[in-house]
């Protein structure tokens, strides 16, 4: 397994709890591909750099995971497949 950073960023009109469920949801899809959250950190609503689909702002959330292969290819396609997240990246971290 290796260590991947994830983040990734909800559209700002989402409702709170809602918003709370599809956090949970994305860690579960790597919880039950036999790899590890280590770390959920939320960043909050911030200003985006330029704007995303008509949005100026948007939801911040940061995932420290372990990861086998078969759940960062899941996660990467479930993601991308969620209108409510405007944008993800993952990036595999050295550390």
């Amino acid at each position: 397994m290796r260590k991947y950073e994830i983040m990734y960023i909800i559209r700002p009109d989402l409702e709170e709890e809602k918003r709370k469920k599809l956090i949970e949801s994305l860690g579960k899809v790597i919880t039950d591909n036999d790899s590890e959250v280590e770390d959920v950190k939320e960043w909050g609503m911030r200003e985006l750099a330029y704007e995303i689909e008509k949005y100026k702002s948007g939801y911040y959330v940061v995932m420290n995971v372990k990861a086998n292969d078969t759940a960062r290819s899941e996660f990467e396609r479930l993601i991308g497949m969620n209108e409510d997240v405007i944008r993800h990246i993952v990036i595999r971290n050295e550390r």
